[in-house]
């Protein structure tokens, strides 16, 4: 089988294998898998189908239109979708049987609206400064919930916010917060079945934020949410890796000017291989001269700048000849990067080394 010049490869098993891992520590909650932006840029409806066949019992997207394209796809899972436009198509979204996050009263007519019962989940901004109702205005809104609850227009199938991950305080603020908005609605009548606060730092650290649900993202796909903790300490092994082929090979005497403003010169006589990703491919220009790179068992460092399509790598005396394999990151355990060192190496975290990666990277799977 011929592999692609640019590949992220996909490790399903890992995903299904990752999301059982943490839906038996948050049991018995119930696991929403989250395959926003692509799946963090693995594939969303491949994750989508991986992650439900492994057990989870819902699905989570930003908008509308990632709800459709799972819908689309085939994919009869529970899905909510929760950061929505003006122009958002709610009445799709209630044909295909898409929950809707409401964040404003003006959401919450737009829901109410539309052909069909609108099944909802009420935002609460416990403290996150982001989207959903503020406390004044959420005891404020649920006479007018309540109201329409009754009339058959809106169905409050959920109630949920989001953590800040700011330290066990904070943590502790924001679920006091939670539990009073829930007490205001169940004083008007509002019982929701899902309750829903934690993603996945707060499902494997912060018991009491569990509730009926949590929304698992970046653990699924094997990475960790932590700064003191990897993956492999928490269970989980990276999903994707990351490789190119390598395009170009030339030897090059000492003192070369390598890439762009040449931010590095070559110390001796030397070998450089060509890798064809750069930033347009979602390669982090922040990578040039420190991020790591794998090649035929052996660990290099990229050489100078990272330019839009490519960048270089200095392999010394190495036996490197074009057609080789380049790995990014992948699994640790196999010896190659992790994405968790790239970010390191970026001054990021690992959740926007694997979504910023573009389309020119080719998605297989298995």
């Amino acid at each position: 089988m011929t592999v692609p010049m640019r590949e992220a490869h996909i490790d399903l098993a890992a995903v299904r294998d990752n999301l059982r891992v943490i839906a038996r520590t948050v049991a018995p909650a119930r696991t929403m898998a989250v395959v926003k932006a692509q799946g963090y840029g693995h594939g969303a409806v491949e994750v989508a189908r991986a992650a439900v066949d492994a057990g989870a019992d819902w699905l989570g997207v930003v908008d509308v239109a990632e709800a459709l394209e799972l819908r689309a796809a085939g994919i009869d899972a529970p899905i909510l979708a929760w950061l929505h436009g003006q122009e958002a198509d709610f009445a799709a979204a209630v044909r295909a049987g898409i929950d809707l996050g409401i964040s404003t009263p003006e959401q919450l007519e737009r829901a109410a609206a539309v052909d069909g019962l609108a099944q909802v989940h009420l935002k609460v901004d416990t403290g996150l400064s982001r989207n959903g109702f503020e406390e004044s205005e959420f005891a404020a809104i649920l006479g007018r919930v309540a109201e329409l609850s009754a009339a058959g227009r809106i169905h409050v199938r959920g109630i949920f916010s989001h953590l800040a991950n700011a330290g066990a305080e904070e943590d502790a603020l924001q679920i006091a917060r939670f539990e009073a908005a829930l007490a205001r609605a169940a004083e008007v009548g509002i019982v929701p079945e899902l309750r829903h606060l934690a993603a996945t730092a707060a499902a494997l650290r912060v018991p009491a934020s569990r509730f009926d649900l949590v929304r698992i993202g970046i653990g699924m796909y094997g990475l960790t949410p932590f700064d003191d903790e990897g993956a492999a300490a928490l269970g989980l092994r990276p999903a994707m890796r990351l490789s190119a082929e390598i395009t170009s090979v030339k030897r090059v005497p000492a003192g070369a000017g390598v890439s762009y403003g040449y931010t590095q010169r070559t110390s001796s006589e030397t070998t450089l291989a060509l890798v064809p990703a750069g930033y347009a491919d979602g390669i982090p220009r922040h990578a040039s001269s420190r991020a790591p790179v794998w090649i035929n068992g052996s660990r290099y460092s990229i050489c100078g700048r990272v330019a839009m399509d490519q960048f270089v790598v200095d392999v010394g005396d190495a036996p490197v000849a074009i057609g080789d394999r380049a790995v990014l990151f992948g699994d640790p355990s196999d010896g190659y990067p992790s994405a968790d060192e790239w970010a390191e190496r970026c001054g990021t975290i690992n959740y926007e080394i694997v979504t910023r990666i573009g389309g020119r990277f080719t998605r297989t799977y298995s």
